[in-house]
């Protein structure tokens, strides 16, 4: 005769919902792959005023709070391990909860990818980084993963007396006219692959207005991305423009370094995008035209001559388990 499960035991269950643990190589490892050794690697950091230590520190946190994150897990828990340079190739599963382990930019190289799933930001040394996304500690690994699975089996919804939140943030989208996407978290960027000056055609999203444009490009951000590139842009150019918030359906969009001549225009500089609205953008670029999300050059659109690129919302947004 089968046993029952005692009280607050887990049952097991092959449909339970899958760990996907994502992190990125630190910054040890990245040195030593360059470097071949460490002796090696110790030497060119001496060469420069460096040392070796504090690498060799930050390596050491890391992994040990990231064995503290994995012997959360519960042992019947499927799982897979997923570095920062496989996620683009990697298949998530509608409900995976996604274990991100790593500085807050890791959060946004993650989302991109992503359609809807839960996740779950834990910082692994909050002496070396902010937690605006990564908010969580390894200890709270367990009560995190109730919390998510609760929340997958009851459709999405969140229970009141819950000790976690769902955080909806917007994303952008970048969608060319033969139907190939990008989405960001942070922000989109259309230009040049150099920076240097890109040619284009700008239309607004009311579509009564177009300019013919040389920039050194235009980003679209969204309120998580407003606090960086968007804010710098903002305060440099002292514009009169209210950046959206972390979780408003708006995005704000500006045109860098705009260039007047005979045949190209500054008038269209900046403004926000609303629900439905989009910029269009006609490429006038022979070679090097490129979109890339969130600062990810290497996963990019080519936006050449005859090419058309449309902005907006997405219709997708990340779901970030946070505190109540």
């Amino acid at each position: 005769m089968a046993r029952s499960p005692g009280p607050g035991a887990r049952a097991e269950s092959p449909q339970r919902p899958r760990v996907v643990l994502v992190t990125r190589k630190t910054g040890l490892e990245t040195l030593l792959e360059n470097q071949g050794t460490r002796g090696q690697a110790e030497f060119f950091l001496k060469t420069r005023g460096q040392s070796i230590d504090s690498f060799e520190q930050s390596d050491l946190r890391f992994r040990s709070n990231l064995a503290g994150v994995q012997q959360a897990i519960p042992a019947d828990q499927r799982r897979v391990h997923v570095e920062r340079e496989r996620v683009d190739r990697f298949l998530f599963a509608p409900d995976d909860i996604v274990l991100v382990v790593g500085p807050d930019g890791l959060v946004p190289n993650t989302a991109k990818y992503l359609n809807g799933q839960l996740v779950i930001g834990v910082n692994p040394d909050p002496g070396q980084y902010d937690g605006v996304l990564c908010r969580h500690t390894p200890a709270e690994i367990p009560a995190l993963l109730d919390f998510a699975e609760t929340v997958l089996a009851t459709g999405g919804q969140v229970p009141a007396d819950a000790a976690y939140r769902i955080e909806q943030r917007a994303m952008a989208v970048a969608e060319r006219d033969d139907g190939l996407k990008l989405y960001a978290l942070n922000e989109v960027f259309v230009g040049h692959l150099s920076h240097q000056s890109a040619r284009y055609r700008l239309r607004l999203a009311d579509g009564r207005r177009e300019e013919r444009q040389s920039s050194s490009g235009l980003i679209c951000a969204t309120g998580t991305g407003a606090t960086g590139w968007a804010r710098s842009i903002v305060e440099q150019r002292a514009l009169d423009i209210v950046l959206p918030a972390p979780g408003e359906r708006a995005l704000a969009w500006f045109v860098r370094e705009p260039f007047p001549s005979v045949s190209t225009g500054t008038t269209l500089d900046h403004g926000r995008l609303g629900e439905g609205e989009r910029l269009v953008l006609f490429s006038e670029m022979g070679e090097g035209g490129v979109v890339f999300a969130d600062g990810i050059e290497s996963d990019r659109l080519d936006f050449l001559s005859g090419q058309v690129v449309e902005v907006g919302l997405a219709e997708r947004c990340l779901n970030l388990v946070v505190p109540p």
